[in-house]
């Protein structure tokens, strides 16, 4: 049974160990974090927390029974009611729905516990799997993009709908 948490200071660790495991697997369909990401992760992610104190950013670890990380899901620059979402799933959990039911549950934390009301978020035309979870979680694609030289969409969701 995985739980959404809010990312916490000693979530460092299995944090690091979820990033360097799925580090490969990830690149395959998005930007690479690169080396300096995990040089310099302690100082990143005390910096998160910051954000995350701040109120302008909202991060969340998907946590396993035995207190793994199975993924990640941030709301990120949030402001007049808005953030984008973004997230990503080990390698180990992928195809199981769990993206998608951690989209939902964050979707619902974004309305009860941080009063968003839309939330975006973008992916590359050829992530059929991210496309397919925005899609079952309620997100509508608006407008053409290119990520990272690749043509992508970004995708929107009125929280005050419901879904």
């Amino acid at each position: 049974m995985h739980r959404l948490q809010r990312l916490r200071l000693d979530h460092a660790p299995a944090l690091l160990k979820f990033e360097r495991e799925n580090r490969a697997y990830f690149a395959a369909s998005i930007s690479d974090r690169g080396d300096d990401y995990f040089t310099h992760f302690d100082a990143r992610h005390r910096a998160l927390l910051a954000e995350q104190d701040a109120g302008t950013c909202f991060f969340h670890l998907v946590v396993d029974d035995d207190g793994s990380v199975l993924g990640r899901v941030n709301l990120v620059d949030a402001a007049d009611g808005s953030a984008e979402l973004g997230y990503r799933i080990a390698e180990r959990a992928a195809g199981q729905g769990l993206a998608t039911a951690s989209v939902r549950e964050a979707c619902a934390l974004a309305v009860a516990e941080y009063g968003l009301t839309t939330l975006t978020a973008v992916t590359t035309l050829d992530n059929t799997g991210s496309r397919t979870v925005l899609a079952r979680t309620g997100f509508t694609p608006t407008t053409p993009l290119q990520l990272d030289g690749r043509p992508g969409l970004r995708f929107v969701r009125d929280l005050r709908l419901g879904r």
